[in-house]
C-alpha cells in the first residue's frame, strides 16, 4: 500500500481521529486512518473517565467551550445511529458546607453564557434524596440534566467501523514519522510502514499533537504536557452510585469526583499530575491515596475492600492561547488551517472534554475543508447506520434462547464475571475491525472487568483467538507485540 494516493489522511485513531474519519466517510473522498498502536483508542481515548460533559466548566469564549456544548447535543443521534452505549443522566456539582454552595451560582452563570441549557441548584435534602451515600454535610449542587455517561471504548469503535464500512482504509501498527512535502506544501507522510502521499493530512495525534505539528515546522512554542490522572474502579456488586457526582472545581481541575458507569461499576478519580513522559501510565501510592481523600469528601461511605482495579490515563493538555483575542486563555483546543502551511488540518491540546467535543470536532474539520476550497460530494449510499453485534448479558432469556438455538457458541459462558460468551468473542474477531490482542477484545465486550480481573477467562480468550486467526498460542499478547501470553509449550503433544 506504500506510495498510494489518498485525498486525506488522519494521524491516530483515538476518538477525535475516529469521528473525524467516519464524518469525512460520507464524502466521495478516499481516505486513510493510521493509527501507531496495535489496536484503535489505545492512547488518551483508552482511559478516562467516560462522562459527556454537559459544557458549563470550559471558559467562555474558547473552542473548548463552543465544541463541548455543540458535541454534547449531537451524542443522542450519534448513539442511536452507532449503537454504542449512552445514558444522559445528568451530572451534579456537589458543595459541601455554606462556602462551596455560593460558588454554584457562578458556575451556573458560566454554564448559561457558554449556552448550556437545563441547569439547577439543588438544596442539601434535595441532593441527599437523590443520592443517599452522598455526604451528610452536602449543603447542594448544581444539576446539570445534559451531561451523560457512555462506554468510551465503544464510542471510538463504533465511529471507526462505521467509517471503514463506508469504505475509509485503517491501518493499525502505522507510525507517522514525517510528512512529505513540496515548497510549503505537504503532499504526504512517512511512517514506519512506508509513505503515502495525499492532498490533506489531519493532525489528530493526541499526545504526539505537538510533535506531528513541530514536523510541519508550525508552533514551535506549543508543547503537550500530559496530565496524569488515576483511578480506583469498584465491584458493581457492592457499591452503588446513581450519578455523576463532582465536587466543586477548582481554578485548575474539575476535581476528583465519584461515579456510576454504563457498566454498573463506580469509579473515583481523577487527579491531575503534569509529567514528561508521554507513554508513563503507572499509578502511584500518592496519587491513589490523593484520589481516595478527595472522594469520600463526596461520598464517606466508599470502602477499598470493594476496588477490584486502578488505572491511570494521561490527557493532552497543552498551551495553546485561546484565538479568540477578547479571551485570555491559554489552555484551548487548536482546531486550524493554519496559514505557514498547506494541506494540513492541525488539531492539538484536545483534553478534557474531547470525548464530549469529538462530533463538534469532526463537523469543524469538514467545515474547514469545505471552507479551504474542497468540493465534498456526498456518497449516495452512505450508510449512517453501525449495526450493533449481540450483548448476551443485555438481552432478555428468550433472545437468549434464540440466539444460542442459531450459534451455540453464545451458550459458552467465557468471562463468569461479566458474563460474556464465545460468540461475542468469536464476532469481535471478525468484526470490521478485527480484534487481535486479549485487550482489543476486552474493550469491546469488557471481559475481564470484573472481580476475577481476567482470571478466569484470559487462557480461554487466548485459545479463541488462535483458533480463529489461525496462529499458535504463542503469538497471542495482551496489547500488540511484545506483551504475547505464552513463551513455550509446557507439553511435546507428539509424545504425549
Amino acid at each position: 500500500m506504500a506510495d498510494k494516493t489518498y485525498d486525506v489522511i488522519i494521524i491516530g485513531a483515538g476518538v477525535v481521529g475516529s469521528m473525524v474519519a467516519r464524518f469525512l466517510s460520507r464524502y466521495k473522498l478516499d481516505v486513510l486512518l493510521i493509527e501507531k498502536d496495535s489496536d484503535i483508542g489505545m492512547g488518551a481515548s483508552s482511559a478516562n473517565t467516560a462522562i459527556i460533559h454537559a459544557g458549563y466548566d470550559p471558559k467562555p469564549g474558547t473552542l473548548k467551550a463552543e465544541m463541548n456544548v455543540v458535541g454534547n447535543q449531537m451524542f443522542d443521534q450519534l448513539a442511536g445511529e452507532l449503537n454504542f452505549t449512552f445514558e444522559r443522566r445528568g451530572d451534579y456539582v456537589v458543595a459541601i458546607g455554606p462556602e462551596e454552595f455560593g460558588k454554584l451560582e457562578d458556575l451556573r452563570q458560566q454554564g448559561l453564557e457558554n449556552g448550556v441549557p437545563g441547569m439547577v441548584i439543588l438544596d442539601g435534602a434535595d441532593v441527599r434524596r437523590r443520592e443517599p451515600n452522598i455526604n451528610p454535610e452536602v449543603s447542594g449542587a448544581l444539576w446539570a440534566t445534559t451531561g451523560g455517561i457512555c462506554d468510551p471504548f465503544g464510542v471510538v469503535i463504533a465511529a471507526a467501523e462505521n467509517a471503514v464500512v463506508n469504505g475509509v482504509t485503517l491501518m493499525t501498527d502505522t507510525a507517522f514519522q514525517d510528512f512529505i512535502m513540496e515548497g510549503k506544501r505537504i503532499v504526504g507522510i512517512k511512517t514506519n510502514r512506508g509513505d503515502f502521499r495525499s492532498r490533506w493530512v489531519v493532525n489528530s495525534a493526541g499526545l504526539y499533537s505537538d510533535v506531528v505539528m513541530h514536523k510541519a515546522g508550525l508552533r514551535p512554542e506549543f508543547k503537550i504536557t500530559p496530565r496524569k490522572g488515576e483511578y480506583y474502579v469498584f465491584d458493581k456488586a457492592e457499591i452503588t452510585i446513581n450519578n455523576v457526582l463532582f465536587p466543586v472545581p477548582s481554578a485548575t481541575s474539575k476535581g476528583i469526583l465519584v461515579t456510576t458507569t454504563v457498566h454498573g461499576n463506580t469509579i473515583i478519580g481523577p487527579n491531575a499530575l503534569e509529567i514528561d513522559d508521554k507513554e508513563d501510565r503507572s499509578i502511584t501510592r500518592e496519587g491513589l491515596d490523593e484520589i481516595w481523600q478527595g472522594a469520600i469528601n463526596l461520598v464517606p461511605s466508599l470502602s477499598l475492600r470493594y476496588s477490584i482495579a486502578e488505572f491511570a490515563g494521561l490527557r493532552p493538555g497543552g498551551n495553546a492561547p485561546c484565538a479568540n483575542p477578547d479571551v485570555k486563555y491559554s489552555k484551548d483546543f487548536i482546531i486550524e488551517i493554519p496559514k505557514e502551511v498547506d494541506g494540513l488540518v492541525n488539531l492539538g491540546g484536545i483534553e478534557s472534554p474531547g470525548l464530549s467535543s469529538s462530533p463538534a470536532i469532526a463537523v469543524r474539520v469538514v467545515e474547514l475543508l469545505k471552507g479551504a476550497g474542497e468540493k465534498l460530494e456526498e456518497k449516495p449510499d452512505w450508510n449512517p447506520i453501525r449495526r450493533a453485534r449481540p450483548r448476551f448479558r443485555d438481552m432478555l432469556p428468550t433472545e437468549q434462547k434464540l440466539l444460542i438455538e442459531n450459534d451455540p457458541s453464545y451458550g459458552r459462558i467465557i468471562c463468569r464475571c461479566e458474563n460474556v460468551t464465545e460468540g461475542e468473542i468469536v464476532a469481535e474477531i471478525h468484526a470490521p475491525i478485527p480484534a487481535r490482542t486479549y485487550d482489543a477484545i476486552k474493550r469491546r465486550t469488557w471481559l475481564g472487568t470484573g472481580r476475577c480481573q481476567g482470571g478466569f477467562d484470559t487462557p480461554r480468550v487466548v485459545e479463541i483467538l488462535a483458533r480463529e486467526l489461525g496462529v499458535s498460542p504463542l503469538e497471542i499478547s495482551k496489547k500488540g507485540k511484545g506483551s504475547e501470553f505464552l513463551v513455550r509449550p509446557t507439553k511435546d503433544k507428539e509424545a504425549e
